[in-house]
């Protein structure tokens, strides 16, 4: 495990120029940067099948698509509809729901699952480089599909890690929303991008100089701890092109893509003792003005689960980030992965 000293610090309020948003570090209200673990694993995996292994395919919602498409019990991938969705695809987006004083549309949207291995105790973290990258093209290629859709405005895709995360399945497999409507988290990150853009004429993430931040890096993507991170060993993996969308990735940058990812994975793993997680994709909406092009670029983020959230960051939208951000790059980056593992 990486060791590393906390200096004395005064706690320091950032602002995160990409959420247009404060983050406030307190670094006293926590032990050593290096101590923070997991308090258990998240989700045993004791479980030796489930619907989303091969063989019981027939207990899961339709398939949309496998991967191999010809495959039949060697498939590797399998997107399917979600057996419990958050939206209906089979109601009419043109039937807005009637409320006095407010504003209502029907719940209209697609809830779809990627599974991303047929065996059950496989995690992300231990497919090889190339086939995180066929994970990340399987994404792709169902975002693709659903802008056929013009309702369709937004496509969130995410993965839920542990119980305490939002995991209700321990078989690792990905989710992705898609939504009539752009989410005002997604409108206010665009909008800061924006009048950065307006305001120095850059990119913002393409203007990060990582430094002291940085964790990793391949050919097509950097990784690191964000300046004003959200959560204790927050990680983001940026893109080196500038690029609006994801679905922009192709098959060279998605294995890259896939390597840098699952460094990150097992770095975190090991050090934090498998925390819960989050992993998102924040990409651009389909429809987005193309004037706003050279102000988005779209982003991975994996945010563990260390600490719950509070009423000061429910009642303020600032969170409290107990971990310097360059302590917990510099922890992240000494933790050593043997290269069987890679």
């Amino acid at each position: 495990m990486a060791e590393a000293e906390t200096p004395n610090r005064s706690p320091e309020i950032r602002k995160d120029k990409i959420h247009n948003r404060w983050i406030l570090f307190s670094p006293a209200r926590s032990r050593r940067p290096s101590d923070f673990k997991a308090k258990s694993n998240p989700q045993p995996n004791n479980q030796t099948e489930c619907p989303f292994c091969a063989g019981h395919e027939h207990e899961c919602a339709p398939e949309i698509f496998r991967v191999p498409a010809d495959s039949t019990n060697d498939w590797k991938i399998r997107v399917i509809q979600n057996l419990y969705p958050a939206v209906s695809r089979e109601l009419d987006f043109q039937n807005p729901v009637s409320l006095v004083g407010d504003v209502a549309v029907s719940g209209f949207g697609f809830h779809d699952v990627v599974i991303e291995s047929p065996v059950h105790s496989v995690n992300l973290s231990d497919l090889s480089p190339a086939q995180v990258g066929e994970v990340l093209l399987a994404c792709k290629k169902r975002i693709e599909q659903l802008r056929s859709c013009d309702s369709i405005k937004y496509v969130q895709v995410f993965k839920n890690h542990g119980a305490s995360a939002g995991a209700s399945m321990s078989h690792s497999h990905s989710q992705m929303i898609a939504l009539p409507i752009v989410p005002p988290t997604v409108s206010a990150r665009l909008d800061s991008m924006m009048e950065y853009y307006k305001q120095t004429g850059k990119c913002s993430l393409c203007d990060i100089q990582p430094n002291e931040l940085l964790i990793a890096e391949s050919a097509h993507f950097i990784s690191l701890v964000p300046f004003a991170a959200t959560f204790a060993f927050e990680i983001w993996i940026i893109p080196r092109d500038h690029s609006s969308h994801f679905h922009e990735i192709d098959s060279e940058k998605a294995v890259d893509l896939g390597g840098l990812l699952k460094l990150m994975l097992l770095k975190m793993s090991l050090q934090l003792n498998n925390p819960p997680f989050n992993l998102l994709i924040h990409s651009s909406p389909y429809q987005d003005d193309p004037s706003n092009a050279p102000s988005t670029h779209w982003f991975l983020q994996i945010a563990p689960h260390l600490s719950g959230v509070g009423g000061f960051e429910i009642a303020t939208g600032c969170y409290i980030n107990p971990v310097f951000p360059e302590d917990a790059a510099k922890i992240l980056r000494d933790v050593r992965i043997s290269n069987n593992n890679i």
